[in-house]
């Protein structure tokens, strides 16, 4: 062992022993003499040992972020690829569980893929906290960020970029949602040195060369303030600060200032200790006093105390001229004020942000105190609560995009999210280089890569497992249009058929045999006719058999219908109007409450001035009607007719705002399908629309076809219709 390294752990060491029992120093030699086995004099790409640059790691957390002896132990073994469960449980049994989370936990977040970190900069902090169980975790990875970038130049060029990227969209955010101010200003002065060097030595330069005409200023500028406000009996704590050349250089770029033109170089904090019911009036009292004594530019007052921010943040700011004209921003409020802007909702990091980012991180402002406080340090308080379950999860692609799915996604989720074709082509995955089935389960922050086959497609059984809504849709309208031109083949083989037995093709012999079977509508007549799950021969002997007049719960035969044209039938007991256009010798009148249309089931209703009314079975009126006046209904058929009138129905369409979707469906419905629309009206709000269409249609047969046609369109998410 060579001396730097003995004192380098001498020293850290030291730093431990005022705060750690003789136990867990034992406990740390014990760690340190198996990490230096490990390393075995193994270096780095610049030439540093790994036991070295594990020592250096350690010294930042403990002596600038407070860490104590389960970080530390974590921090030996950070570099130990550590996969085999026993060797976990071993670790586990000697150095505790508190070293193993911190351990696991920093191992899993830095297997995480970072080279597209700025496009989703908002969802990769989400997933990245989400992961995490401990808060030392995310201290230790800041510390070790640190190290990287005080050593950048020890680095290769790839790791120097990933790094910064890290640091200026990750470990900013999350160090000043801590109040790590101290380490997020060099963060952001670092960053800052790699990408505008040369902008970044112009400012400092300029800085550096009225150092100690600046200290002697802001003593100036504060003394008489300090004075004043004891003279008034005000207990107040003052801070004053060179604002950081990142901040500086902000404004500058940002208002188009030279150095020398921006107002506000320095800050000034004043926070009174002041009660509740005195606090508003004591803020503004010591305001009088400070633009007594210097000249404030009333363009700069802002008032959050009389009007807080929407966020809760209470100030008083001011900008007024010092001594030798300097510019100093003041900032005036009281304790609770202050806390509130520094620990609440209102913390500086979420009103600076745009917009505010609060999900995730929500849970690190209870650590703060005990940041502040090292002494306090009891870290086993500040877990993550993770008993409840998470509601989604973060999942990446093998490009390193990030995609959000709900908890207990599967593969086929994944699959569907990418895109749909993706999805309707999945037959497995890799999860983590490991290969699985459409239905496994993901984990937050899995890396999947979705294997396809030409020759998949969807099964209804998919429907039992996806948990998104987005793959349950896809899959639907996929299964609806093979149902649809499984239903064309079966059509096409029905009609053949009956060619062939001579037996003539009717709408009222199709739904007959939609009855018959207990089917919904003659489209599923024909895929099931198609898919072989009904037999043509039982088909055959049912219409032969309708034909000849040996179902007795028929009315009429095929052949009646063709070439007949009676208005009311008779057989029985039981009466039932056959409508079409030639009817001269009965008045009726199609309901305008539910617009019934050739292949509707229908009843007529008989009235006392108006002749017979025809509703639809599932009409709410009729049903009404019907329970106070069964006597009144009259059973009614539709006669198919050579030249069919139209009739009045609507449909109401909805789905994503496209650009020209609304000109797509109108002429979708008056040219390719040659529909007549007698209304139309559409609505649009945050992306979506929604219309209706009042139409003039022939018969529920060609009214499906224009609703398929419609729900093909892009964009088109439902269509239905409506009465």
């Amino acid at each position: 062992m060579t001396n730097p390294i003995q004192n380098s752990w001498r020293l850290l060491k030291e730093s431990l022993e005022a705060v750690t029992h003789a136990e867990e120093l034992a406990l740390l030699d014990q760690a340190f003499d198996e990490a230096l086995k490990y390393c075995d004099n193994q270096t780095n790409v610049d030439g540093q040992t790994f036991i070295m640059h594990h020592l250096n790691v350690a010294e930042i957390a403990v002596n600038e972020l407070g860490l104590g002896v389960p970080t530390v132990i974590a921090t030996l073994f950070h570099n130990h690829q550590i996969k085999d469960e026993a060797h976990w449980k071993r670790l586990t049994e000697t150095y505790g569980a508190d070293a193993v989370t911190i351990l696991s936990g920093f191992q899993k977040i830095s297997e995480l893929p970072t080279d597209r970190l700025s496009y989703q900069s908002d969802q990769f902090r989400k997933l990245f906290l989400s992961l995490i169980e401990d808060i030392r975790v995310i201290l230790l990875k800041i510390a070790h960020r640190l190290y990287d970038l005080r050593n950048i130049t020890a680095l290769d060029e790839h790791r120097q970029h990933r790094f910064i990227l890290e640091v200026k969209h990750l470990y900013i955010p999350i160090t000043h949602r801590l109040g790590l101010y101290t380490i997020k200003a060099e963060f952001e002065e670092r960053v800052m040195r790699f990408e505008l060097p040369d902008v970044f030595a112009e400012i400092e330069g300029k800085i550096a060369a009225s150092k100690d005409k600046q200290t002697a200023l802001m003593e100036a500028f504060i003394q008489p303030i300090k004075k004043e406000l004891e003279a008034h009996g005000f207990d107040c704590t003052l801070k004053w600060r060179t604002k950081s050349i990142p901040s500086i250089w902000v404004k500058m770029r940002d208002q188009k200032l030279l150095f020398e033109q921006v107002y506000d170089l320095f800050a000034m904090r004043i926070i009174s200790k002041s009660t509740p019911k005195r606090e508003k009036e004591d803020c503004w009292r010591i305001y009088s006093i400070v633009t007594d004594l210097y000249n404030p530019n009333p363009k700069r007052l802002r008032d959050w105390i009389t009007t807080p921010k929407a966020s809760g943040y209470e100030s008083l700011h001011t900008t007024v001229e010092g001594p030798e004209g300097i510019w100093v921003e003041v900032q005036i409020r009281s304790e609770r004020m202050d806390n509130t802007a520094e620990k609440g909702q209102a913390a500086h990091w979420l009103y600076k942000d745009k917009p505010a980012k609060r999900e995730a991180e929500q849970w690190l402002n209870q650590v703060r105190d005990v940041l502040e406080n090292p002494g306090q340090l009891q870290f086993n308080a500040y877990r993550k609560d993770t008993s409840g379950v998470a509601d989604k999860i973060f999942i990446f692609t093998p490009n390193g995009d990030l995609k959000q799915l709900p908890y207990g996604s599967t593969v086929l989720d994944f699959a569907y999210e990418v895109h749909t074709e993706v999805g309707a082509r999945c037959n497995g995955a890799k999860v983590n280089n490991k290969i699985v089935p459409i239905r496994h389960v993901l984990n937050n922050g899995d890396k999947v890569e979705i294997l396809t086959n030409k020759r998949q497609s969807p099964k209804h059984d998919w429907l039992s497992f996806v948990v998104t809504d987005r793959a349950k849709a896809r899959i639907k309208r996929h299964l609806k249009e093979e149902e649809l031109k499984e239903a064309e083949i079966g059509k096409a083989e029905l009609l053949r058929k009956l060619k062939n037995w001579k037996i003539a093709y009717t709408d009222d012999s199709i739904n007959q045999l939609v009855k018959y079977y207990k089917l919904k509508n003659a489209i599923e007549l024909y895929y099931r006719i198609a898919t072989e799950k009904i037999d043509m021969l039982e088909i055959k002997r049912y219409l032969i058999g309708l034909a000849d007049g040996e179902k007795t719960t028929v009315k009429t035969s095929t052949e009646e219908i063709v070439h007949t044209k009676p208005t009311v039938k008779h057989s029985g007991s039981d009466d039932y109007l056959v409508i079409d256009d030639s009817i001269s010798n009965v008045t009726y009148k199609l309901a305008r409450c539910c617009n019934p249309i050739p292949g509707d089931e229908v009843l007529g209703f008989v009235t006392i001035n108006t002749g017979i009314t025809i509703h639809r079975v599932n009409c709410p009126n009729a049903r009404r009607m019907q329970e106070r006046y069964p006597y009144r209904f009259l059973k009614v058929e539709w006669k198919q007719s050579i030249d069919h009138p139209n009739f009045n129905t609507g449909i109401k369409v909805s789905g994503k705002d496209t650009l020209g979707i609304v000109g797509e469906i109108t002429n979708l419905i008056s040219n390719d399908l040659k529909v007549i629309m007698r209304s139309i009206s559409f609505d649009t709000r945050d992306g979506r629309f929604e219309g209706k269409i009042g139409l003039m249609i022939k018969d529920t047969t060609h009214l499906e076809q224009l609703m398929h046609r419609i729900g093909k369109l892009s964009g088109v998410e439902k269509v239905v219709r409506f009465d």
